[in-house]
C-alpha cells in the first residue's frame, strides 16, 4: 500500500502538471487557480482516482462522464464571471464543474441540475465532502434548467444539444451568457450565446465532444 503522505504528494504533483499543461492552452489565471483548489479525485470513482489528473474525460456511471479538465476550464472561462453571479449548470454529473464554478463565485452561487437521481446524490455528497457551500444540486428529471430559481446571470450546459434550447435562453437575465456544446451526438462546437439589446450574439469557441443533453428542446431519451 502506498503511504498516505506519498499518495497526497503524488496527487498534488499530478495536479500541478495538469495545471501547467492547461496554461499552455488557456490564459485565465482565476480559472486555473480554481482547478488547482478543487480536488478532481474527489469527483471520480475510487478506481479512477489514480488517473484523476489526466486531461481526459472519465466515466462516472450511468453512461455519463466527468468532463475533460481542458473543457471544464474553457467552459468556465467562457462564462466571463465577475464573482457575484447566480449561475445555472445543466448536467451536474458528479459535481466537478459546479465545484470549479463555485470557486469562481465567492459572492455568488451555482444551481446545478441533474436528471439522473444517483448522480444528483453523488454530486451533492461530493460537494458536501469538499465543504463547498454555494452550490445547490437539484434533481430535475424532465424539464431543462430550473426556471423557478432564475433568472440567471449565466448558464453552463455540460451536455450537447442540436441547438441551444429556447427554454434555457428564457431563463437568462438581459446581458446573460449561455455556454453550451452544440452539434450532433458524435461531435459538437462549444458556443457562447449572449443576450444583448433584444438580439442574440453567438460565438464559436472550438470543437468538443460531450454526452447528449436529454429533455425537451434537446435529444429524446433512448427509453422514449
Amino acid at each position: 500500500m502506498v503511504p498516505v503522505m506519498n499518495l497526497t504528494s503524488l496527487r498534488i504533483r499530478s495536479r500541478e502538471q495538469l495545471i501547467n499543461q492547461l496554461a499552455r492552452s488557456l490564459d485565465d489565471a482565476p480559472v486555473l487557480e480554481a482547478l488547482r483548489h478543487v480536488p478532481r479525485e474527489a469527483f471520480v470513482p475510487d478506481e479512477l482516482r489514480a488517473v484523476a489528473y489526466c486531461n481526459v474525460p472519465l466515466a462516472i456511471g450511468h453512461d455519463q462522464t466527468i468532463s475533460q479538465p481542458l473543457m471544464v476550464a474553457t467552459s468556465a472561462s467562457a462564462l466571463q464571471l465577475r464573482g457575484d453571479e447566480h449561475v445555472l449548470e445543466v448536467g451536474a454529473g458528479s459535481g466537478y464543474q459546479a465545484a470549479v464554478l463555485a470557486e469562481l463565485l465567492p459572492f455568488g452561487m451555482v444551481t446545478a441540475v441533474e436528471r439522473i437521481p444517483e448522480l444528483a446524490t453523488m454530486a451533492h455528497q461530493n460537494l458536501a465532502r469538499c465543504r463547498i457551500a454555494n452550490v445547490a444540486v437539484l434533481l430535475v428529471e424532465h424539464a431543462l434548467g430550473a426556471p423557478e430559481r432564475g433568472p440567471y446571470d449565466a448558464i453552463l450546459v455540460s451536455a450537447a444539444a442540436p441547438s441551444i434550447p429556447d427554454a434555457l435562453v428564457a431563463q437568462l437575465k438581459p446581458g446573460g451568457r449561455i455556454v453550451a456544446p452544440v452539434g450532433d451526438r458524435e461531435k459538437q462546437t462549444l458556443v457562447r450565446l449572449t443576450v444583448t439589446a433584444g438580439c442574440h450574439l453567438i460565438e464559436s469557441l472550438g470543437q468538443c465532444r460531450y454526452v447528449p443533453l436529454i429533455g425537451d428542446g434537446a435529444w429524446p431519451s433512448d427509453n422514449s
